[in-house]
């Protein structure tokens, strides 16, 4: 095996088994987080039906928006299709009914980047640099697609379409993309590019394909609406963003470093056998502790408990428990347990059923 280093284009490998490798001149090349779909913390595969409207999480970093709820069942890998090749999950997405969508309706998934990570493009300058964004797609529709880019303000817009030309066959597709030297995009932990794949859009969202626009618009009037076919399917996975007018090969990280990655905004916490968190009684009621987080988070998070929690003590068996959080930041919360049979300044250990978890959520 040799390869060639270069000051420009980085490292080429002129083994072509390699070349994958040598996709990029840097690391962490691909500014979508969980682009093959591979975690899924807050569902664990199962299905989402009945989707509420406006904002809920699929797969980890994929949000589903609609002015409309029930109109779509979501769910990693749903039905069981065989994923492209080198890909294990895809997240799959099936409409509810016949739907004839209204002007102001809008229905997209959706990933929003953070502003740290795309500072380096300069959109919103005379530098502006341009992009790529490659994914792999399938439906049992045919035509043209949209989807569209667009900044936190909501006022500058660049919709896109794409070709699907084979019903229920993977396609991958790949859009370039000349940097907004317009407008404002956030630099730093708020949202920063947000990325829509356009299920279904009214004409209050229609924008021109092609261009940089004012406003707010997801799609065009030529795209196909999902929506509008009971049953219709809409398949996506190997999702990238990437600095370059050229699409590469899909960046591949290891499981824990994807995990990890989502974990910035969402982590769950969950009490399984022998699992607990050790805090201290403050008196025979109550008894506090430390949650801390495996990943810093990108602010000071939510809290939710669900499930049913004990606490243990030394001397006597668990003790019904409800947790309330205090002092939250990005690295961890207090926890407040309100329980009984404790004994000022002993130890105790806060337990939960095999379903309990903590969760902190700081989703963009």
């Amino acid at each position: 095996m040799t390869m060639t280093l270069d000051g420009s284009n980085g490292v080429t490998f002129n083994d072509a088994s390699l070349q994958g490798a040598a996709a990029s001149p840097y690391v962490l090349k691909n500014r979508i987080i969980n682009g093959d779909m591979r975690i899924d913390q807050r569902n664990a595969g199962a299905s989402l039906t009945n989707v509420a409207s406006a904002n809920t999480y699929t797969v980890d970093r994929w949000q589903y928006y609609a002015t409309q709820a029930s109109k779509f069942t979501i769910q990693q890998n749903q039905g069981s299709v065989t994923p492209p090749a080198g890909f294990s999950n895809y997240l799959g997405i099936t409409s509810s009914s016949s739907y004839s969508i209204v002007s102001s309706d809008i229905f997209i998934l959706q990933q929003i980047i953070e502003g740290f990570n795309i500072a380096d493009l300069a959109w919103g300058t005379a530098n502006a640099k341009t992009i790529t964004i490659s994914f792999w797609v399938r439906s049992s529709l045919t035509g043209t697609f949209g989807g569209a880019l667009y900044n936190n303000a909501g006022n500058r817009s660049y919709p896109f379409t794409y070709t699907i030309s084979s019903a229920n066959t993977w396609t991958q597709i790949s859009v370039t993309i000349a940097g907004d030297t317009s407008g404002t995009w956030t630099s730093n932990n708020t949202g920063g590019i947000y990325l829509d794949f356009n299920l279904g859009a009214g004409s209050t969202y229609q924008g021109t394909a092609g261009s940089w626009q004012a406003g707010i618009y997801t799609s065009t009037s030529s795209a196909v609406n999902i929506l509008s076919t009971n049953g219709a399917t809409f398949y996506i996975t190997g999702v990238q963003l990437e600095l370059g007018s050229t699409a590469t090969p899909f960046e591949r990280r290891l499981y824990n470093q994807e995990l990890a990655n989502c974990q910035r905004y969402y982590e769950s916490i969950s009490f399984g056998a022998y699992r607990g968190i050790t805090c201290q009684a403050r008196g025979a009621n109550d008894t506090n502790g430390w949650c801390g987080f495996k990943v810093t988070k990108r602010a000071s998070p939510t809290m939710a408990a669900t499930g049913t929690f004990g606490a243990w003590t030394s001397t006597s068996p668990t003790n019904s428990a409800t947790l309330n959080f205090s002092g939250i930041s990005v690295d961890g919360s207090g926890l407040d347990v309100a329980t009984s049979g404790m004994t000022a300044g002993n130890a105790s250990l806060l337990t939960g059923n095999p379903s309990a978890s903590i969760t902190a959520s700081i989703e963009l």
